[in-house]
């Protein structure tokens, strides 16, 4: 049609907001586009008799687009949907396209064709597992690590599950569930009963240097009773052995100076009242 080559002629000289240059081709971005080619054919605003097979959530459409629409832009555009079957899909082409050009029909089953492969693709992908990228934020996982290992360190975990395992070995609640190598099980055993040993030494130690002190308080008690009896003694022989005094001296003990023993009493002063006359 004349309107058509009018529009062409327009889209090629001068700007196309859907034209794409390459070194090699020019594409097309426009989305009712059947090849994504730029040129007369496949051009979608330069033809009014046009097809073309689209997916939307998962569902294939045939656009048909007829010069009888051409002045209602909305409805420009006619929308089949299309079957999941193939080739229940591929005899609605040839029914909705059976006087359209050939070449307009085979790349309209060759995109279909296509977009049902990209679609098996995607459902299968779907099924299976998929890879789920998460961004790692490095501060915060040193920062966690950093602190299980304080507390590793500060629980000594090693330590207590060792212990225990070795318990319930000793009592044989596994049994012979778990083939346990004996020189481990051995070197625990020996390590314990080692620990143990050093334990009983010190608790002696402890014991014995106890009773040493006690018995040194005991021997320091003796000695001061034994010293206090001997004094006792000694002034009773004392007291016997001394001699009787005789009058003479008993009175010069008993009489003692005044003047050395009793204490110096005040003496009070005495106003003494003088009465004079004076001659004129």
């Amino acid at each position: 049609m004349d309107q058509d080559d009018v529009v062409w002629s327009i889209i090629k000289s001068s700007f196309c907001s859907f034209k794409v240059k390459t070194d090699s081709t020019q594409l097309c971005r426009n989305e009712y586009n059947l090849t994504g080619l730029c040129n007369r054919s496949a051009c979608p605003l330069a033809n009014s008799q046009y097809a073309t097979v689209r997916e939307e959530k998962g569902i294939l459409y045939l656009y048909k687009k007829t010069a009888e629409r051409s002045m209602y832009p909305r409805k420009q555009w006619e929308k089949i949907k299309l079957s999941r079957n193939y080739e229940k899909a591929v005899y609605q082409l040839n029914e909705e396209l059976l006087f359209w050009p050939g070449q307009l029909k085979s790349k309209c089953k060759q995109r279909f064709k296509r977009l049902t492969q990209c679609l098996i693709k995607m459902r299968k992908l779907k099924l299976g597992r998929q890879k789920k990228l998460i961004p790692l934020q490095r501060k915060i996982e040193r920062r966690i690590k950093r602190r299980e290992d304080k507390a590793l360190i500060a629980a000594r975990l090693e330590n207590v599950i060792e212990k225990e395992l070795v318990e319930r070995l000793k009592k044989g609640v596994y049994g012979d569930m778990y083939n346990i190598p004996t020189k481990a099980f051995e070197n625990a055993l020996s390590a314990e009963q080692q620990d143990e040993e050093h334990e009983e030494i010190v608790e002696r130690q402890s014991e014995e240097e106890e009773s040493e002190i006690e018995e040194i308080e005991e021997e320091d008690e003796d000695e001061f009773v034994v010293d206090d009896s001997e004094m006792e003694s000694g002034d009773d022989s004392e007291s016997e052995n001394e001699f009787v005094p005789s009058e003479e001296e008993i009175e010069d003990i008993s009489m003692p100076s005044t003047s050395r023993n009793l204490p110096k009493m005040k003496q009070k002063k005495r106003n003494i009242e003088v009465e004079y006359e004076v001659d004129n």
